[in-house]
């Protein structure tokens, strides 16, 4: 899909204006077959993947296990990859999260800058880089919210990600936490409040998937 600057304005006017369930079903009919969604399973993951499973079950689910992931987190994947069936494409780093805390030490702190887009770039943007470009989605639906971070309030529902070179559809960008928490109740969906990422290390940070270093980052992974 092919959108210039004033189509993507017109269009994301036109979405913001639909629900959630609309939205996705419109990203799924504009993949022609090549939608794809997703998730890390942080709280209100479960709403999306809900949505893209009601409109296409067998959407592929990106999912990059960096092995750092709390019991409670691998127990909510299985939790929803069940009660879903959730057709799970899961991707790990090259290099174990055993090896590498043996080789480099523990997870860098959100004082290590340079060290945090490292080890992004290694454990989470490698990983992610090669399932979008063996599943090769035209459209890449995510939760993505604008509540969630600054960099994010300044994305949209439709976005042409020039990282991954996809557009990119996020549903639920203009939710709030009560409507996310309304959906999960009326659908009798789980949530896990026991997440966190290591890549982001702060939940106002970025961990390069959605941020225009993420290119670079990756780049200097791959040299």
């Amino acid at each position: 899909m092919t959108l210039s600057p004033e189509e993507l304005s017109r269009l994301n006017q036109e979405l913001s204006a639909k629900s959630p369930l609309e939205i996705t079903r419109w990203a799924v009919a504009e993949a022609s077959g090549r939608a794809l969604v997703s998730t890390n399973f942080r709280p209100y993951e479960a709403v999306v993947l809900h949505l893209c499973a009601t409109v296409q079950p067998d959407i592929p689910v990106l999912w990059v296990d960096h092995g750092y992931n709390r019991p409670a987190t691998y127990r909510h994947a299985e939790q929803l990859k069940e009660m879903l069936r959730l057709n799970l494409k899961p991707y790990l780093p090259r290099i174990s999260a055993a090896h590498r805390e043996a080789v480099h030490g523990p997870v860098p702190t959100t004082e290590d800058e340079a060290g945090l887009k490292e080890f992004s770039a290694v454990m989470k943007l490698e990983p992610f880089q090669r399932g979008m470009r063996e599943l090769t989605p035209a459209v890449w639906i995510t939760a993505l919210r604008k509540v969630q971070n600054p960099n994010r309030a300044g994305l949209d529902i439709v976005t042409l990600d020039k990282n991954f070179g996809a557009v990119k559809v996020s549903p639920l960008f203009h939710c709030s936490d009560a409507d996310l928490e309304a959906y999960l109740a009326a659908h009798r969906l789980p949530n896990e409040w026991d997440y966190f990422d290591p890549a982001k290390a702060d939940d106002k940070r970025e961990c390069g998937l959605h941020a225009t270093w993420g290119a670079a980052a990756m780049a200097g992974a791959a040299a």
